[in-house]
């Protein structure tokens, strides 16, 4: 199980309704991309905050009111957080939550972002001496304190400044205390961001996924292009700015959004996600005939590996069996657990049901193998459910380096395929045979081009020129006690 920092969404309203009920909304729908903790800023003769941790609470129609009283305002911004900088501890988590917000002088800025820093030592340098001392201990404070010092030329030259500095993925949804709302995109737009408005025109909503403009009926009006930022202006408006600062020769965005983080039903690229990686499953079917023909069935771990085994399903004629269910309100993420408490974790999550498993060879689809724990895990339990033999089917390619970007899995040695080859790595997990989906066989079903992918994890190569230095530097000798490595760089 990963954790990624994480989804965002904004809203700015020039009718007669506030921003808190979209913005809420949006921001349920995008529940699945953050656990830790979760928050809400909007604006209203000042900046109004609240933060707190775990799931986006339920909210009955007779407490919008009061939350609407909490959060007033006209626009605001919201975010769900994965920690995949700072520390883990509990107090730290409410201390990390966005939206952040920070003083610079009489003013005030707060930001909400989902991606990673890379450069996090130079620009701790760079602040040093110039801003109070930091509370936080992700790289979310960082950045709020960057972006406020470089404020006082106006938030559209701190961006461009950003964008020049600053190295890494981000999308960032932020507000100041004038009113200006503002959000923008990384050159290289590694993370997803889009943009939509309601059918009266009168609301104007920035959402990591598509899915946060559905559940508030807004359509789709494009993406926040990479390198590109919007600014709304005070004057109650609307859009006063958009540009594009800064111009890369590629994209890169990242695999695992289309693999594993973002929702089925969400758009990328224009098409939605869950045919995609259907067609991973067709894809793992015609390359591992072998298997397919001594297969009696397929099963799938849930919930993002189903549309993949639907598509396997269809190109092979295999009976998919969904015996293998999620516990739906164990929400713990084995992830951010000490490597114990992931064990029991992982076995609360998913359970196994007494299908037609004994005797059978089976065909496990997965959307990634990252540690190996989970796959461990489930393959032990279908073991003792019977099964034969585990074939597992495994849509992303095998994952070899480290994420600078924003997934949780940023050292070498945590990483099961490091030193292990599909052979080693399926004796280390119990499986019969490990069946990675062939990175030419993932670009090619995504429709968006190996140029325009981040697929650093699994070929080495990273779209950004630091991240490439300190993988290279720290590979040889990777002895560096767990500690992510854009952190060594600090």
């Amino acid at each position: 199980m990963l954790g990624e920092k994480c989804g965002v969404y904004s809203v700015v309203s020039t009718g007669e309704g506030d921003a808190f009920v979209p913005l809420y909304w949006g921001l349920v729908a995008q529940n699945h991309r953050g656990h830790e903790s979760y928050g809400f800023l909007t604006y209203s003769d000042g900046l109004k905050r609240y933060v707190d941790l775990g799931l986006v609470p339920r909210i009955e129609r007779e407490e919008i009111l009061r939350w609407q009283m909490l959060l007033p305002g006209k626009r605001g911004v919201a975010h769900v957080r994965y920690g995949t900088s700072g520390k883990r501890d509990v107090y730290s988590h409410l201390k990390d939550a966005q939206p952040m917000v920070v003083s610079q002088g009489r003013s005030k800025l707060g930001l909400a972002f989902n991606g990673n820093l890379v450069n996090i030592g130079w620009l701790r340098g760079l602040l040093a001496g110039k801003v109070p001392k930091m509370k936080a201990t992700s790289d979310t404070e960082l950045l709020c304190r960057y972006m406020a010092l470089k404020a006082n030329g106006g938030i559209m030259e701190a961006i461009r400044s950003c964008m020049e500095e600053v190295e890494g993925a981000y999308s960032v949804v932020g507000l100041r205390s004038n009113g200006e709302l503002f959000v923008f995109r990384d050159p290289l737009g590694i993370r997803p961001l889009c943009i939509g408005r309601s059918k009266d025109g009168t609301i104007t909503a920035v959402s990591s996924e598509t899915v946060g403009l559905d559940i508030n009926s807004f359509s789709l009006i494009g993406e926040v292009e990479p390198g590109e930022a919007i600014v709304f202006g005070t004057n109650g408006n609307g859009m006063v700015e958009r540009e594009r600062l800064a111009k890369c020769p590629r994209r890169a965005l990242c695999g695992f959004e289309l693999s594993y983080f973002s929702r089925p039903d969400s758009l990328i690229n224009g098409k939605p996600v869950y045919k995609t990686r259907e067609e991973f499953g067709r894809n793992l079917g015609k390359r591992y005939q072998e298997y397919v023909r001594k297969a009696d069935l397929i099963v799938s771990i849930p919930e993002t590996a189903e549309d993949a085994a639907y598509g396997l399903h269809e190109e092979t004629g295999l009976r998919w069996e969904r015996a293998l269910r999620r516990h739906r309100f164990v929400t713990h993420r084995a992830f951010i657990l000490e490597s114990e408490d992931r064990k029991v974790t992982i076995d609360r999550k998913i359970n196994i049901g007494d299908g037609e498993l004994r005797g059978k060879r089976i065909i496990v689809v997965e959307d990634s193998i990252v540690r190996g724990d989970t796959t461990k895990t489930i393959i032990g339990k279908l073991r003792e459910r019977g099964a034969e033999e585990v074939y597992m089917f495994v849509t992303f390619p095998r994952i070899t380096h480290p994420c600078f970007y924003g997934i949780d899995m940023a050292t070498f040695t945590e990483l099961i395929g490091f030193r292990n080859d599909e052979a080693a790595i399926a004796k280390q997990i119990g499986a019969d045979a490990v069946c990675y989906q062939p990175l030419e066989d993932f670009v090619r079903a995504t429709g968006i081009g190996a140029e325009n992918l981040c697929m650093a994890c699994v070929t080495g190569r990273y779209p950004t020129e630091l991240a490439q230095r300190i993988a290279d530097s720290v590979k040889p000798k990777v002895g560096n006690d767990g500690k992510r490595i854009y952190e060594l760089e600090a």
